[in-house]
């Protein structure tokens, strides 16, 4: 069983930066594909990035070249660096630990809120 708690959300104008942390309480991430995924209000869940066990990642085209995501094992914590931040990224943003990179997500997490502001 793995139990993930994400932080580091909060408010930041828009051009802004935040980093996103997700931290297993529970269990060992080394072994899995985790991605974060967002959802704002009224619309589907959707996935943001995704790194595999080995370090591949994949970015959704509309977070491309301003998202980063990155993991330490060590520290069993996955990241999301967020630069150059837009109003529309505007969402809860939800960490996922997903046994195959692009298979069903396994665990989420509880959820952190990232508003940007005009």
């Amino acid at each position: 069983q793995v139990q993930l708690v994400e932080s580091g959300g909060g408010l930041v104008q828009a051009g802004g930066s935040l980093r996103l942390s997700c931290a297993a309480s529970a269990g060992t991430l080394s072994s899995y594909a985790m991605g974060w995924f967002r959802q704002a209000p009224g619309k589907q869940r959707e996935l943001v990035a995704v790194i595999s066990s080995g370090g591949t990642t994949n970015y959704a085209d509309s977070v491309k070249g301003r998202f980063t995501i990155s993991r330490d094992n060590a520290k069993n914590t996955v990241y999301l660096q967020m630069n150059s931040l837009k109003p529309e990224d505007t969402a809860v943003y939800y960490c996922a630990a997903k046994t195959r990179l692009y298979g069903p997500v396994d665990y989420w997490g509880q959820g952190t809120q990232v508003t940007v502001s005009s």
